[in-house]
């Protein structure tokens, strides 16, 4: 089992790589090129237009941000949220829970994110290099006390 942990970092970073790719996949369209087609379909779906640039944006931009490992909690975070709306008001309705093909790719994507969100973006990430390990501010040198 410890040849398996030394492959922790590595595991985070193929995890952070691959959902990066399928979300900035899917957010670029919405941004820049089939921003109208997406705007239909989301009507469709029952949501307001203008929710094309927000999904959009969570999409892609998250997607850059696991691609380098930078606010790696915050960037899951969104992204399982918005795939729990996805999987819960688009996917599911489209057939209920018997119906795995309608919603297994969005379901993958929430509990994929969702681990990232609470393991962070590991040793191989900007997260580690600028915060040590995933704290929200960069750690300050240690200094005596002066008392």
């Amino acid at each position: 089992m410890q040849s398996l942990e030394r492959l922790k970092p590595l595991a985070l970073l193929l995890l952070r790589w691959g959902l990066a790719i399928i979300f900035i996949f899917h957010g670029y369209p919405k941004l820049f090129t089939h921003t109208q087609q997406a705007m239909q379909a989301f009507v469709h779906a029952g949501f307001p237009s203008y929710f094309v640039y927000i999904a959009g944006a969570i999409e892609f931009f998250g997607g850059c941000l696991l691609l380098v490992g930078l606010f790696t909690r915050i960037a899951g975070l969104l992204l399982a949220g918005e795939m729990a709306v996805a999987l819960w008001r688009v996917h599911l309705p489209q057939g209920g829970v018997m119906a795995v093909p309608n919603y297994e790719l969005p379901m993958t994507l929430m509990i994929a994110a969702f681990a990232l969100a609470v393991l962070g973006g590991g040793l191989l990430s900007l997260d580690h290099a600028l915060f040590r390990g995933g704290r929200s501010t960069p750690r300050r040198p240690k200094t005596k006390d002066r008392e």
